[in-house]
């Protein structure tokens, strides 16, 4: 665990160092769980957008885009159940004076158990080597049985108390399994009670005729409050899905884990709205296309898995959550959940307006049911950021920090580097940059040696270097080099563009999506 703990300690550095994530507001000491993307990061983020917009829009012809506003009327949330049940259970402790979510203290109480029945398997597989049975070990070791027993125990209990939301038993929990504060190390705990997530402010001229509005908390709902727009001025027909990305904002008990959980953040959304009795197989369409549109960036198939919910939100009749493996365990990045009519119907309710869809299939009006996808853009771009970051040691007591980014989402696609700063090199590289930076994000860079320089652009993540030569000023030639393989190959310059689109295209990433 503490070795996992370091590792992340040393890509949020390299976050930082590399100009991809700052603390907010660094030069007054920061704002808790609050971050601003930096040059590197931006591109990063703004090409994952890309490529989860242009799946959604462009491979789909019955999805199409909109982009509500982050105010709406107060009485949405009301509507949505917002106001009254967008909480979470929140605990102190008296000793530390710090605030904790009850439900993830008892999470990581379940995730101890988890650790000490991976040990064993570990221990075992070492042991015994290419002959162990990891399935056969697990059902019968007595070690692994007990905690697994233990752990069910706890987990069970744990899911009725959630369910029931019965928060004194949320507290009995901590209690009766000794979690204590990880800063004082007392188990001097208040009672849980509830936290309403809504950031409120006043919209009006004057303090008498202000009004509360909140900050959104999801985009959804301005989806939801469109959707009948979105379907007329279209002209839609069922099923049809609406997507969206935008800043949402949650005043979080415990934010942590870097990017991972923020008080601001953004969301990429897909409301698909479906004729009644049909909802459970378009969940589980969405649910194997938008898993297949993770494994596409080749991060690797083993560090995704499903997690169905045990607890159901109030609008949802099936949900699940796509985890992927952080340093830190497996981690929510996206939610399916199909949240049948229940938004449209509440907000027929306290509209009073008719938003009902007429099927002309069925010659009849109803409410659409809904499938909702929903990836957290931050979530996606720390499980990016995570799994591609490498300290590589090269041998001979050399060593690099590389980002492994799939090519069509690194932030920069390619630098030219002139060999040396003179003979005419620096011209004919920037010659060579202007005519590639109008396809490419293109960086030029003469600091240096060429090593250094090398080293400079794998730990940002560029896939592929062009260096100009005294040779290019003879033949036309350069030489490109491949991040990962650092294999050095010579081309033409008239080559590089229809080699660097077949490489860095992000419809290279989309084809394999059909």
């Amino acid at each position: 665990m503490a070795k996992q703990e370091d590792v992340f300690k040393t890509i949020i550095a390299h976050a930082k160092e590399y100009g991809f994530v700052f603390q907010s507001s660094e030069i007054y000491d920061g704002l808790s769980a609050v971050y601003d993307y930096g040059q590197n990061g931006v591109e990063l983020k703004n090409n994952i957008k890309r490529y989860w917009w242009e799946a959604m829009t462009m491979l789909h012809d019955n999805i199409v885009g909109i982009d509500s506003a982050i105010f709406m009327h107060p009485t949405i949330w009301k509507a949505s159940g917002h106001v009254d049940a967008f909480n979470d259970p929140l605990i102190d402790n008296r000793d530390s004076k710090k605030r904790y979510r009850a439900d993830v203290l008892i999470e990581d109480e379940i995730a101890k158990f988890d650790d000490k029945i991976n040990k064993e398997v570990a221990k075992a597989a070492k042991r015994f080597g290419e002959s162990f049975d990891e399935a056969m070990f697990r059902q019968t070791n007595p070690r692994v049985l007990e905690n697994a027993k233990k752990r069910e125990e706890l987990h069970t209990r744990f899911s009725e108390a959630m369910n029931a939301n019965d928060l004194a038993e949320l507290k009995q929990i901590i209690l009766d399994y000794e979690i204590v504060d990880p800063i004082s190390g007392t188990r001097n705990w208040t009672d849980v009670r509830q936290f309403n997530l809504m950031f409120k402010t006043e919209m009006g001229s004057t303090a008498d005729g202000a009004m509360d509005v909140y900050l959104r908390p999801e985009t959804a709902q301005g989806i939801f409050v469109n959707y009948l727009n979105v379907q007329k001025t279209g002209r839609m027909r069922l099923p049809f899905g609406i997507a969206q990305i935008g800043k949402a904002f949650r005043n979080e008990i415990v934010a942590r884990q870097f990017i991972f959980r923020m008080r601001e953040f953004e969301q990429m959304e897909m409301q698909f709205f479906v004729r009644p009795g049909e909802e459970l197989k378009w969940f589980d369409f969405w649910r194997q296309t938008r898993l297949k549109w993770h494994k596409n960036l080749g991060l690797g198939d083993t560090k995704y898995r499903f997690h169905d919910h045990e607890k159901l939100a109030h609008y949802a009749n099936a949900a699940t959550d796509i985890e992927f493996e952080m340093p830190f365990g497996f981690k929510e990045v996206e939610g399916i959940h199909s949240r049948t009519n229940f938004d449209l119907s509440q907000h027929e309710k306290y509209s009073g307006k008719k938003i009902q869809y007429f099927d002309p299939e069925l010659n009849e009006s109803y409410v659409p049911y809904v499938i909702e996808t929903s990836i957290g853009v931050d979530r996606m771009f720390l499980s990016v950021f995570c799994s591609c970051y490498e300290d590589q040691n090269l041998g001979n007591g050399d060593k690099r920090a590389v980002l492994h980014f799939p090519a069509p989402i690194a932030p920069v696609k390619c630098a030219v580097l002139p060999l040396v700063k003179k003979d005419g090199l620096p011209e004919k590289a920037r010659e060579i940059q202007h005519r590639l930076r109008f396809d490419f994000t293109c960086q030029y860079d003469e600091k240096d040696s060429i090593g250094k320089r090398y080293r400079r652009q794998d730990a940002i993540g560029t896939p592929y270097c062009i260096t100009v030569d005294h040779q290019t000023l003879e033949d036309g030639t350069v030489t490109l080099r491949e991040r990962d393989s650092m294999e050095q190959n010579r081309l033409s310059v008239d080559e590089l563009e229809a080699i660097l689109k077949e490489k860095v295209s992000l419809n290279t990433l989309l084809r394999k999506l059909l």
